[in-house]
Protein backbone atom coordinates (compact mmCIF):
# COMPACT_ATOMS: atom_id res chain seq x y z
CA UNK A 1 0.00 0.00 0.00
CA UNK A 2 2.84 2.36 0.83
CA UNK A 3 4.51 1.64 -2.53
CA UNK A 4 1.35 2.60 -4.41
CA UNK A 5 0.36 5.69 -2.43
CA UNK A 6 -2.56 4.16 -0.51
CA UNK A 7 -3.37 4.88 3.13
CA UNK A 8 -6.07 3.32 5.31
CA UNK A 9 -7.75 6.52 6.48
CA UNK A 10 -8.21 8.83 3.50
CA UNK A 11 -9.28 8.83 -0.12
CA UNK A 12 -6.06 8.76 -2.17
CA UNK A 13 -5.05 11.36 -4.72
CA UNK A 14 -4.61 9.92 -8.20
CA UNK A 15 -1.62 12.17 -8.93
CA UNK A 16 0.15 10.77 -5.86
CA UNK A 17 -0.68 7.23 -6.95
CA UNK A 18 0.65 7.98 -10.43
CA UNK A 19 3.92 9.23 -8.95
CA UNK A 20 4.28 6.19 -6.70
CA UNK A 21 3.40 3.71 -9.45
CA UNK A 22 6.00 5.28 -11.74
CA UNK A 23 8.71 3.90 -9.43
CA UNK A 24 8.08 0.45 -10.87
CA UNK A 25 7.10 1.29 -14.43
CA UNK A 26 3.39 1.99 -14.10
CA UNK A 27 1.18 5.07 -14.03
CA UNK A 28 -2.38 6.10 -13.19
CA UNK A 29 -4.97 8.19 -15.02
CA UNK A 30 -8.46 9.38 -14.03
CA UNK A 31 -11.52 8.03 -15.83
CA UNK A 32 -15.22 8.11 -15.03
CA UNK A 33 -17.05 4.85 -14.34
CA UNK A 34 -16.95 2.14 -17.00
CA UNK A 35 -14.87 2.95 -20.07
CA UNK A 36 -14.91 0.82 -23.25
CA UNK A 37 -13.07 -2.49 -22.66
CA UNK A 38 -10.77 -1.86 -25.62
CA UNK A 39 -9.65 1.49 -24.21
CA UNK A 40 -9.18 0.03 -20.72
CA UNK A 41 -7.00 -2.81 -22.04
CA UNK A 42 -5.01 -0.48 -24.28
CA UNK A 43 -4.12 1.57 -21.18
CA UNK A 44 -3.29 -1.56 -19.21
CA UNK A 45 -1.07 -2.90 -22.00
CA UNK A 46 0.92 0.34 -21.69
CA UNK A 47 1.28 -0.02 -17.93
CA UNK A 48 -1.36 2.59 -17.06
CA UNK A 49 -3.99 1.91 -14.40
CA UNK A 50 -7.31 3.53 -15.29
CA UNK A 51 -8.80 4.82 -12.03
CA UNK A 52 -12.46 5.72 -11.72
CA UNK A 53 -12.39 8.88 -9.61
CA UNK A 54 -16.02 8.56 -8.50
CA UNK A 55 -16.80 7.85 -4.82
CA UNK A 56 -19.45 5.29 -3.87
CA UNK A 57 -22.46 6.49 -1.91
CA UNK A 58 -22.94 5.50 1.73
CA UNK A 59 -25.78 3.19 0.68
CA UNK A 60 -23.28 1.23 -1.41
CA UNK A 61 -20.42 1.23 1.06
CA UNK A 62 -20.18 -2.58 1.22
CA UNK A 63 -20.38 -3.02 -2.53
CA UNK A 64 -20.73 -0.52 -5.38
CA UNK A 65 -22.34 -1.35 -8.73
CA UNK A 66 -19.94 1.01 -10.50
CA UNK A 67 -16.13 1.33 -10.46
CA UNK A 68 -14.96 3.92 -7.92
CA UNK A 69 -11.84 5.16 -6.17
CA UNK A 70 -12.21 2.61 -3.35
CA UNK A 71 -12.32 -0.27 -5.82
CA UNK A 72 -9.31 1.03 -7.73
CA UNK A 73 -7.23 2.14 -4.76
CA UNK A 74 -8.01 -0.54 -2.18
CA UNK A 75 -8.35 -3.24 -4.82
CA UNK A 76 -6.29 -2.85 -7.98
CA UNK A 77 -3.36 -0.60 -7.15
CA UNK A 78 -1.59 -2.25 -4.16
CA UNK A 79 -1.17 -5.66 -5.83
CA UNK A 80 0.67 -4.06 -8.78
CA UNK A 81 3.63 -3.68 -6.42
CA UNK A 82 4.21 -7.43 -6.92
CA UNK A 83 6.35 -7.73 -10.11
CA UNK A 84 4.86 -11.07 -11.24
CA UNK A 85 1.32 -9.74 -10.89
CA UNK A 86 2.25 -6.48 -12.64
CA UNK A 87 3.68 -8.52 -15.52
CA UNK A 88 0.44 -10.51 -15.76
CA UNK A 89 -1.65 -7.31 -15.85
CA UNK A 90 0.54 -5.82 -18.55
CA UNK A 91 0.50 -8.98 -20.67
CA UNK A 92 -3.23 -9.42 -20.14
CA UNK A 93 -3.75 -5.90 -21.50
CA UNK A 94 -1.72 -6.76 -24.59
CA UNK A 95 -3.60 -10.01 -25.25
CA UNK A 96 -7.04 -8.54 -24.53
CA UNK A 97 -6.47 -5.58 -26.82
CA UNK A 98 -6.09 -8.12 -29.65
CA UNK A 99 -9.19 -10.13 -28.74
CA UNK A 100 -12.13 -10.24 -31.14
CA UNK A 101 -15.32 -9.05 -29.48
CA UNK A 102 -18.81 -9.50 -30.85
CA UNK A 103 -21.60 -7.04 -31.46
CA UNK A 104 -23.44 -8.70 -28.56
CA UNK A 105 -20.44 -8.04 -26.27
CA UNK A 106 -20.67 -4.35 -27.08
CA UNK A 107 -24.40 -4.23 -26.35
CA UNK A 108 -23.78 -6.00 -23.04
CA UNK A 109 -21.10 -3.46 -22.09
CA UNK A 110 -23.50 -0.60 -22.80
CA UNK A 111 -26.23 -2.21 -20.68
CA UNK A 112 -23.88 -2.85 -17.73
CA UNK A 113 -22.55 0.70 -17.88
CA UNK A 114 -26.03 2.19 -17.98
CA UNK A 115 -27.27 0.11 -15.04
CA UNK A 116 -24.23 0.93 -12.90
CA UNK A 117 -24.53 4.66 -13.63
CA UNK A 118 -28.24 4.70 -12.80
CA UNK A 119 -27.92 2.62 -9.62
CA UNK A 120 -25.11 4.79 -8.27
CA UNK A 121 -26.99 8.04 -9.01
CA UNK A 122 -28.93 9.02 -5.85
CA UNK A 123 -31.60 10.78 -7.93
CA UNK A 124 -32.50 7.68 -9.96
CA UNK A 125 -36.02 6.36 -9.56
CA UNK A 126 -37.04 2.73 -9.01
CA UNK A 127 -38.62 2.79 -12.46
CA UNK A 128 -35.33 3.87 -14.07
CA UNK A 129 -33.38 1.17 -12.23
CA UNK A 130 -35.87 -1.56 -13.18
CA UNK A 131 -35.82 -0.47 -16.81
CA UNK A 132 -32.00 -0.61 -16.84
CA UNK A 133 -32.10 -4.07 -15.24
CA UNK A 134 -34.47 -5.27 -17.95
CA UNK A 135 -32.18 -3.84 -20.63
CA UNK A 136 -29.28 -5.79 -19.11
CA UNK A 137 -31.35 -8.99 -19.00
CA UNK A 138 -32.28 -8.47 -22.65
CA UNK A 139 -28.62 -7.90 -23.61
CA UNK A 140 -27.61 -11.13 -21.85
CA UNK A 141 -30.46 -13.02 -23.51
CA UNK A 142 -29.36 -11.89 -26.98
CA UNK A 143 -25.80 -13.26 -26.67
CA UNK A 144 -25.58 -16.01 -29.28
CA UNK A 145 -22.03 -17.28 -28.65
CA UNK A 146 -18.99 -16.68 -26.46
CA UNK A 147 -16.35 -14.54 -28.16
CA UNK A 148 -12.62 -14.34 -27.49
CA UNK A 149 -13.17 -11.11 -25.60
CA UNK A 150 -15.87 -12.74 -23.47
CA UNK A 151 -13.62 -15.69 -22.59
CA UNK A 152 -10.86 -13.28 -21.59
CA UNK A 153 -13.35 -11.23 -19.56
CA UNK A 154 -14.07 -14.37 -17.57
CA UNK A 155 -10.36 -14.88 -16.93
CA UNK A 156 -10.12 -11.27 -15.82
CA UNK A 157 -13.10 -11.72 -13.50
CA UNK A 158 -11.68 -14.86 -11.84
CA UNK A 159 -8.21 -13.33 -11.44
CA UNK A 160 -7.95 -9.54 -11.40
CA UNK A 161 -11.40 -8.99 -9.87
CA UNK A 162 -12.17 -12.12 -7.83
CA UNK A 163 -8.88 -14.00 -7.61
CA UNK A 164 -7.41 -15.79 -4.61
CA UNK A 165 -3.83 -16.97 -4.13
CA UNK A 166 -1.89 -19.51 -2.10
CA UNK A 167 -2.97 -22.78 -0.55
CA UNK A 168 -6.35 -24.14 -1.59
CA UNK A 169 -7.32 -24.72 2.03
CA UNK A 170 -6.15 -21.33 3.30
CA UNK A 171 -6.03 -18.85 0.41
CA UNK A 172 -5.49 -15.10 0.48
CA UNK A 173 -7.36 -12.42 -1.42
CA UNK A 174 -5.83 -10.43 -4.29
CA UNK A 175 -8.83 -9.73 -6.54
CA UNK A 176 -9.92 -6.08 -6.51
CA UNK A 177 -13.62 -6.95 -6.45
CA UNK A 178 -13.11 -8.90 -3.23
CA UNK A 179 -10.72 -6.43 -1.63
CA UNK A 180 -13.09 -3.51 -2.15
CA UNK A 181 -16.23 -5.31 -0.98
CA UNK A 182 -16.60 -5.64 2.78
CA UNK A 183 -19.28 -8.32 2.50
CA UNK A 184 -17.71 -10.46 -0.23
CA UNK A 185 -14.19 -10.28 1.22
CA UNK A 186 -15.57 -11.81 4.40
CA UNK A 187 -17.85 -14.31 2.70
CA UNK A 188 -15.22 -15.62 0.26
CA UNK A 189 -13.04 -16.92 3.10
CA UNK A 190 -15.84 -19.09 4.46
CA UNK A 191 -16.65 -22.67 3.46
CA UNK A 192 -19.77 -21.38 1.71
CA UNK A 193 -17.64 -20.51 -1.32
CA UNK A 194 -16.10 -23.39 -3.28
CA UNK A 195 -12.35 -23.00 -3.96
CA UNK A 196 -11.11 -24.33 -7.33
CA UNK A 197 -7.47 -24.63 -8.52
CA UNK A 198 -6.83 -21.92 -11.13
CA UNK A 199 -6.43 -23.18 -14.70
CA UNK A 200 -7.56 -22.29 -18.21
CA UNK A 201 -10.87 -23.98 -17.32
CA UNK A 202 -11.84 -20.72 -15.58
CA UNK A 203 -12.83 -19.29 -18.98
CA UNK A 204 -15.68 -21.80 -19.13
CA UNK A 205 -17.19 -20.48 -15.89
CA UNK A 206 -19.60 -17.59 -16.44
CA UNK A 207 -20.42 -15.08 -13.70
CA UNK A 208 -23.23 -12.88 -12.48
CA UNK A 209 -22.11 -9.35 -11.59
CA UNK A 210 -25.21 -8.80 -9.43
CA UNK A 211 -24.71 -11.79 -7.10
CA UNK A 212 -22.00 -13.01 -4.67
CA UNK A 213 -19.80 -15.60 -6.36
CA UNK A 214 -20.52 -19.24 -5.39
CA UNK A 215 -17.03 -20.38 -6.40
CA UNK A 216 -13.60 -18.79 -6.73
CA UNK A 217 -10.32 -19.83 -8.35
CA UNK A 218 -7.10 -20.05 -6.37
CA UNK A 219 -3.71 -19.68 -8.08
CA UNK A 220 -0.63 -21.08 -6.28
CA UNK A 221 1.36 -17.94 -7.21
CA UNK A 222 1.18 -14.95 -9.54
CA UNK A 223 3.55 -16.54 -12.08
CA UNK A 224 0.87 -19.17 -12.79
CA UNK A 225 -1.46 -16.42 -14.05
CA UNK A 226 0.85 -15.58 -16.94
CA UNK A 227 1.32 -19.26 -17.85
CA UNK A 228 -2.43 -19.78 -18.19
CA UNK A 229 -2.81 -16.51 -20.12
CA UNK A 230 -0.16 -17.68 -22.62
CA UNK A 231 -2.09 -20.95 -22.99
CA UNK A 232 -5.23 -18.97 -23.80
CA UNK A 233 -3.42 -16.65 -26.24
CA UNK A 234 -2.30 -19.59 -28.40
CA UNK A 235 -5.95 -20.34 -29.24
CA UNK A 236 -6.77 -16.78 -30.34
CA UNK A 237 -7.14 -15.41 -33.87
CA UNK A 238 -4.21 -13.00 -33.59
CA UNK A 239 -1.95 -16.04 -33.08
CA UNK A 240 -3.71 -18.48 -35.42
CA UNK A 241 -4.18 -16.46 -38.60
CA UNK A 242 -5.64 -18.19 -41.67
CA UNK A 243 -9.23 -19.16 -42.36
CA UNK A 244 -10.17 -20.01 -38.75
CA UNK A 245 -9.13 -16.55 -37.59
CA UNK A 246 -11.01 -14.82 -40.42
CA UNK A 247 -14.13 -16.88 -39.66
CA UNK A 248 -14.02 -15.70 -36.05
CA UNK A 249 -14.08 -12.12 -37.31
CA UNK A 250 -16.99 -12.83 -39.67
CA UNK A 251 -19.00 -14.36 -36.82
CA UNK A 252 -18.30 -11.37 -34.55
CA UNK A 253 -19.74 -8.80 -36.99
CA UNK A 254 -17.42 -6.14 -35.55
CA UNK A 255 -14.46 -4.18 -36.89
CA UNK A 256 -11.38 -6.42 -37.05
CA UNK A 257 -7.97 -6.29 -38.71
CA UNK A 258 -6.53 -8.95 -41.03
CA UNK A 259 -2.75 -8.79 -41.45
CA UNK A 260 -0.72 -10.24 -44.34
CA UNK A 261 2.83 -11.51 -43.91
CA UNK A 262 3.82 -8.37 -45.87
CA UNK A 263 2.51 -6.44 -42.81
CA UNK A 264 -0.31 -4.90 -44.83
CA UNK A 265 -3.29 -4.53 -42.48
CA UNK A 266 -6.88 -4.37 -43.69
CA UNK A 267 -9.41 -3.19 -41.08
CA UNK A 268 -13.21 -3.27 -41.21
CA UNK A 269 -16.09 -5.73 -40.95
CA UNK A 270 -15.07 -8.94 -42.69
CA UNK A 271 -18.14 -10.20 -44.55
CA UNK A 272 -16.90 -13.21 -46.51
CA UNK A 273 -13.89 -15.32 -47.48
CA UNK A 274 -13.25 -17.79 -50.29
CA UNK A 275 -11.17 -20.87 -49.44
CA UNK A 276 -9.31 -23.39 -51.57
CA UNK A 277 -9.49 -27.16 -51.22
CA UNK A 278 -6.93 -27.06 -48.44
CA UNK A 279 -9.25 -24.73 -46.49
CA UNK A 280 -6.83 -21.81 -46.84
CA UNK A 281 -8.26 -18.32 -47.57
CA UNK A 282 -7.67 -17.11 -51.13
CA UNK A 283 -9.94 -14.03 -51.14
CA UNK A 284 -11.45 -11.83 -48.43
CA UNK A 285 -14.29 -9.34 -48.65
CA UNK A 286 -15.03 -6.45 -46.26
CA UNK A 287 -18.26 -4.46 -45.98
CA UNK A 288 -18.63 -0.79 -45.06
CA UNK A 289 -15.75 1.60 -44.29
CA UNK A 290 -12.41 -0.21 -44.66
CA UNK A 291 -8.92 0.98 -43.79
CA UNK A 292 -5.61 -0.20 -45.25
CA UNK A 293 -2.56 0.33 -43.04
CA UNK A 294 0.94 -0.93 -42.41
CA UNK A 295 2.62 -1.21 -39.03
CA UNK A 296 -0.41 0.49 -37.47
CA UNK A 297 -0.32 3.55 -39.74
CA UNK A 298 -3.05 4.19 -42.30
CA UNK A 299 -1.70 4.40 -45.85
CA UNK A 300 -2.35 7.72 -47.58
CA UNK A 301 -5.54 7.59 -49.63
CA UNK A 302 -6.70 4.27 -48.18
CA UNK A 303 -8.89 5.25 -45.25
CA UNK A 304 -12.50 4.46 -44.44
CA UNK A 305 -13.69 7.52 -46.34
CA UNK A 306 -12.14 6.23 -49.60
CA UNK A 307 -13.03 2.54 -49.12
CA UNK A 308 -16.43 3.52 -47.74
CA UNK A 309 -18.40 0.79 -49.53
CA UNK A 310 -16.16 -2.11 -48.60
CA UNK A 311 -13.04 -3.77 -49.96
CA UNK A 312 -11.95 -7.09 -51.42
CA UNK A 313 -8.60 -8.58 -52.41
CA UNK A 314 -7.00 -11.93 -53.27
CA UNK A 315 -4.59 -13.72 -50.95
CA UNK A 316 -1.84 -15.94 -52.29
CA UNK A 317 0.98 -16.51 -54.76
CA UNK A 318 1.09 -15.87 -58.51
CA UNK A 319 0.86 -18.97 -60.68
CA UNK A 320 4.15 -20.26 -62.20
CA UNK A 321 6.19 -17.74 -60.14
CA UNK A 322 5.21 -19.35 -56.80
CA UNK A 323 5.56 -16.09 -54.92
CA UNK A 324 3.27 -13.22 -53.87
CA UNK A 325 3.40 -9.88 -55.69
CA UNK A 326 4.97 -8.26 -52.62
CA UNK A 327 8.10 -10.40 -53.19
CA UNK A 328 8.48 -9.63 -56.91
CA UNK A 329 11.95 -8.79 -58.22
CA UNK A 330 12.71 -6.87 -61.42
CA UNK A 331 12.44 -10.00 -63.60
CA UNK A 332 9.04 -10.88 -62.09
CA UNK A 333 7.79 -7.36 -62.76
CA UNK A 334 8.95 -7.57 -66.36
CA UNK A 335 7.48 -11.04 -66.95
CA UNK A 336 4.05 -10.02 -65.61
CA UNK A 337 4.10 -6.55 -67.24
CA UNK A 338 3.48 -5.03 -63.80
CA UNK A 339 4.05 -1.45 -64.96
CA UNK A 340 1.94 1.68 -64.42
CA UNK A 341 -0.01 2.49 -67.60
CA UNK A 342 0.13 -1.11 -68.89
CA UNK A 343 -2.53 -3.79 -69.01
CA UNK A 344 -1.82 -7.09 -67.33
CA UNK A 345 -3.40 -10.33 -66.23
CA UNK A 346 -2.34 -11.77 -62.88
CA UNK A 347 -3.36 -15.37 -62.34
CA UNK A 348 -3.04 -16.70 -58.79
CA UNK A 349 -2.27 -20.29 -57.88
CA UNK A 350 -5.80 -20.41 -56.43
CA UNK A 351 -7.32 -19.72 -59.84
CA UNK A 352 -8.33 -16.13 -59.06
CA UNK A 353 -7.60 -13.83 -62.03
CA UNK A 354 -7.06 -10.05 -61.94
CA UNK A 355 -7.32 -8.43 -65.39
CA UNK A 356 -6.95 -4.67 -65.78
CA UNK A 357 -4.85 -1.57 -66.45
CA UNK A 358 -2.38 -0.60 -63.75
CA UNK A 359 -2.79 3.02 -62.63
CA UNK A 360 -0.66 3.01 -59.47
CA UNK A 361 1.79 0.83 -57.54
CA UNK A 362 2.48 1.59 -53.88
CA UNK A 363 5.97 0.54 -52.72
CA UNK A 364 7.71 0.60 -49.38
CA UNK A 365 11.45 -0.09 -49.21
CA UNK A 366 11.31 -1.85 -52.57
CA UNK A 367 8.35 -4.03 -51.59
CA UNK A 368 5.10 -3.86 -53.57
CA UNK A 369 2.20 -3.29 -51.17
CA UNK A 370 -0.82 -2.22 -53.25
CA UNK A 371 -1.44 -2.42 -57.00
CA UNK A 372 -4.34 -0.28 -58.26
CA UNK A 373 -6.22 -1.12 -61.50
CA UNK A 374 -8.73 0.64 -63.70
CA UNK A 375 -11.08 -1.15 -66.11
CA UNK A 376 -10.52 -4.21 -63.94
CA UNK A 377 -12.27 -7.55 -63.72
CA UNK A 378 -11.53 -10.00 -60.90
CA UNK A 379 -12.89 -13.52 -61.32
CA UNK A 380 -12.75 -16.97 -59.74
CA UNK A 381 -13.94 -19.44 -62.30
CA UNK A 382 -17.44 -18.34 -63.27
CA UNK A 383 -17.78 -16.06 -60.21
CA UNK A 384 -17.19 -12.34 -60.76
CA UNK A 385 -15.60 -10.74 -57.70
CA UNK A 386 -15.05 -7.24 -59.13
CA UNK A 387 -16.38 -5.53 -62.25
CA UNK A 388 -14.90 -2.59 -64.24
CA UNK A 389 -17.90 -0.33 -63.59
CA UNK A 390 -17.27 -0.50 -59.84
CA UNK A 391 -14.27 1.85 -60.18
CA UNK A 392 -10.64 1.36 -59.18
CA UNK A 393 -9.61 -2.04 -57.85
CA UNK A 394 -6.93 -1.81 -55.14
CA UNK A 395 -5.17 -5.13 -54.67
CA UNK A 396 -3.30 -5.69 -51.41
CA UNK A 397 -0.29 -7.96 -51.77
CA UNK A 398 0.60 -10.98 -49.65
CA UNK A 399 0.50 -14.76 -49.71
CA UNK A 400 -1.22 -15.45 -46.36
CA UNK A 401 -3.09 -13.89 -43.45
CA UNK A 402 -0.87 -14.39 -40.42
CA UNK A 403 -3.01 -12.60 -37.84
CA UNK A 404 -6.56 -11.39 -37.25
CA UNK A 405 -7.43 -9.23 -34.25
CA UNK A 406 -10.17 -7.00 -32.91
CA UNK A 407 -10.36 -3.30 -33.74
CA UNK A 408 -8.76 -1.16 -36.47
CA UNK A 409 -5.02 -1.06 -37.13
CA UNK A 410 -4.91 2.74 -36.92
CA UNK A 411 -7.56 3.73 -34.38
CA UNK A 412 -7.03 7.49 -34.60
CA UNK A 413 -7.77 7.55 -38.32
CA UNK A 414 -10.67 5.08 -38.12
CA UNK A 415 -12.48 6.14 -34.97
CA UNK A 416 -15.02 8.31 -36.82
CA UNK A 417 -16.47 5.10 -38.28
CA UNK A 418 -16.84 3.39 -34.89
CA UNK A 419 -19.98 3.56 -32.67
CA UNK A 420 -20.39 6.59 -30.40
CA UNK A 421 -19.37 5.57 -26.86
CA UNK A 422 -20.75 8.59 -25.01
CA UNK A 423 -23.07 7.43 -22.17
CA UNK A 424 -26.70 8.51 -22.56
CA UNK A 425 -27.92 8.63 -18.96
CA UNK A 426 -25.32 10.48 -16.90
CA UNK A 427 -26.82 13.02 -14.52
CA UNK A 428 -23.62 14.43 -13.09
CA UNK A 429 -25.29 17.60 -11.87
CA UNK A 430 -27.50 15.59 -9.49
CA UNK A 431 -24.41 14.31 -7.71
CA UNK A 432 -23.25 17.86 -7.16
CA UNK A 433 -26.51 18.91 -5.53
CA UNK A 434 -26.05 18.83 -1.75
CA UNK A 435 -29.02 19.21 0.55
CA UNK A 436 -28.85 21.50 3.60
CA UNK A 437 -28.92 18.41 5.80
CA UNK A 438 -26.01 16.79 3.98
CA UNK A 439 -24.09 20.04 4.07
CA UNK A 440 -24.32 20.09 7.87
CA UNK A 441 -23.28 16.42 8.07
CA UNK A 442 -20.37 17.03 5.72
CA UNK A 443 -19.24 19.84 7.98
CA UNK A 444 -19.24 17.48 10.98
CA UNK A 445 -17.13 14.98 9.04
CA UNK A 446 -14.72 17.75 8.04
CA UNK A 447 -14.27 18.85 11.65
CA UNK A 448 -13.50 15.28 12.71
CA UNK A 449 -11.06 14.96 9.82
CA UNK A 450 -9.10 17.93 11.17
CA UNK A 451 -8.72 16.14 14.51
CA UNK A 452 -7.71 12.88 12.85
CA UNK A 453 -4.88 14.62 11.01
CA UNK A 454 -3.67 16.73 13.93
CA UNK A 455 -1.79 15.79 17.06
CA UNK A 456 -4.21 17.57 19.38
CA UNK A 457 -7.85 16.79 20.13
CA UNK A 458 -10.33 19.16 21.74
CA UNK A 459 -12.56 16.75 23.64
CA UNK A 460 -15.24 19.35 24.35
CA UNK A 461 -15.63 19.87 20.61
CA UNK A 462 -15.93 16.11 20.08
CA UNK A 463 -18.69 16.14 22.69
CA UNK A 464 -20.47 18.84 20.70
CA UNK A 465 -20.07 16.94 17.42
CA UNK A 466 -21.45 13.79 19.03
CA UNK A 467 -24.47 15.64 20.41
CA UNK A 468 -25.20 17.11 16.98
CA UNK A 469 -24.82 13.69 15.40
CA UNK A 470 -27.17 11.96 17.84
CA UNK A 471 -29.76 14.71 17.58
CA UNK A 472 -29.84 15.22 13.82
CA UNK A 473 -28.22 12.11 12.25
CA UNK A 474 -28.84 9.16 14.60
CA UNK A 475 -28.48 6.60 11.76
CA UNK A 476 -25.05 7.77 10.62
CA UNK A 477 -22.87 5.01 12.10
CA UNK A 478 -19.70 5.90 10.18
CA UNK A 479 -19.00 9.20 11.94
CA UNK A 480 -19.92 7.58 15.26
CA UNK A 481 -17.19 5.02 14.67
CA UNK A 482 -14.67 7.77 13.91
CA UNK A 483 -15.57 9.56 17.16
CA UNK A 484 -15.15 6.30 19.06
CA UNK A 485 -11.70 5.79 17.56
CA UNK A 486 -10.62 9.31 18.55
CA UNK A 487 -12.14 9.33 22.02
CA UNK A 488 -12.64 5.74 23.32
CA UNK A 489 -12.92 6.94 26.95
CA UNK A 490 -15.71 9.40 26.17
CA UNK A 491 -18.69 9.32 28.56
CA UNK A 492 -20.90 8.57 25.58
CA UNK A 493 -18.75 5.71 24.18
CA UNK A 494 -20.99 2.96 25.56
CA UNK A 495 -24.00 4.52 23.86
CA UNK A 496 -22.16 4.61 20.53
CA UNK A 497 -21.13 0.97 20.91
CA UNK A 498 -24.75 0.07 21.56
CA UNK A 499 -25.83 1.97 18.43
CA UNK A 500 -23.21 0.05 16.45
CA UNK A 501 -24.42 -3.37 17.57
CA UNK A 502 -26.02 -4.08 14.15
CA UNK A 503 -22.44 -3.84 12.79
CA UNK A 504 -20.50 -6.36 14.95
CA UNK A 505 -17.49 -6.42 12.61
CA UNK A 506 -17.00 -2.69 13.09
CA UNK A 507 -16.92 -3.13 16.87
CA UNK A 508 -14.52 -6.06 16.53
CA UNK A 509 -12.12 -4.04 14.37
CA UNK A 510 -12.38 -1.06 16.70
CA UNK A 511 -11.55 -3.22 19.72
CA UNK A 512 -8.55 -4.71 17.93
Amino acid sequence: MEKTGITIDRIPKVEEMDQKLSNFGWGAVCVRGFIPPGAFMELQSRGILAIAADMRTLDHLNYTPAPDIVHEAAGHAPIIADPNYAQYLHHYGEVSSKAISSKDDYNLYLAIRELSDIKEDPSSTAEEINRAKKDLDDAIEQISYTSEAAYLARMNWWTVEYGMIGDLENPKIYGAGLLSSVSESQNCLSNNVKKIPFSIDCINQSYDITEPQPQLFVTPDFAQLSKVLDEMAETMAFKLGGAKALEKAIKAKTVCTAEYESRIQVSGKIANIIKNRQENPIYMQFEGPTQIARFGNELVGHGGDYHCHGFGSPIGKINNLHKPVCDFNDDDIKNTNLVVGEKTILTFESGIEVNGKIVNILHDNGRILIVSFDDCRVSFGDEILFQPEWGTFDMTCGSEIISVYGGPADFDNYQEFLPNDIPKNIKIESKLTISDSNRILNDLYARVRVFRESNSIVFDELDEINNNLLQHFPDDWLLSLELLELYPQAPWSEKIEKNLMPFPNLILNYQK
